[in-house]
């Protein structure tokens, strides 16, 4: 199972309370109560998030967070890629494939780049201000796994 780490998870989460504060500078406490997060997390998060220019921190009494840009123009892969690192579902699936002791051996290391900018394209697809609305739309529907049948016979392969 492919899954994003709790770090990324809970940066989505404030995140999304900042869109929906519509440009008002919230504090590290306001927004680690509103989501029900540990402070310390969300200082973590949310200083991260702002070393990677999503995010303008002010200083004061009337300080806090606020987003650098529009929620639309701040993707799911945007908030991922600022407290993972590259999306990469696999060492060689990356820009550096010098990871894998494997590549010269390996028969599929050219498909993982292809499925990993799928996935990278799906996630940038998807902007903060869709995220931050409360009605999401339809999830996608995956089709079942279905073996593949021989022509002649109709029997999996």
């Amino acid at each position: 199972m492919i899954r994003i780490t709790r770090e990324a998870d809970y940066g989505i989460l404030l995140m999304t309370g900042l869109a929906q504060a519509e440009s008002q500078a919230l504090s590290a406490a306001v927004l680690a109560q509103q989501r029900r997060l540990p402070l310390p997390m969300a200082s973590k998060i949310l200083k991260a998030l702002a070393r990677a220019g999503l995010l303008v921190s002010q200083r004061g009494a009337q300080g806090g967070y606020s987003l650098a840009r529009s929620p639309a123009a701040i993707s799911a892969a945007d908030i991922i890629g600022a407290l993972e690192g590259p999306i990469a579902i696999t060492e060689c699936s990356g820009e550096n494939h010098d990871g894998c002791s494997r590549l010269e051996h390996c028969e599929v290391s050219g498909h993982w780049p292809r499925i990993n900018q799928a996935i990278h394209a799906a996630l940038q697809s998807i902007s903060l201000l869709e995220m931050s609305r409360p009605d999401p739309p339809q999830p996608i529907r995956l089709h079942p796994f279905r073996p593949a049948t021989t022509a002649t016979t109709g029997h999996p392969l």
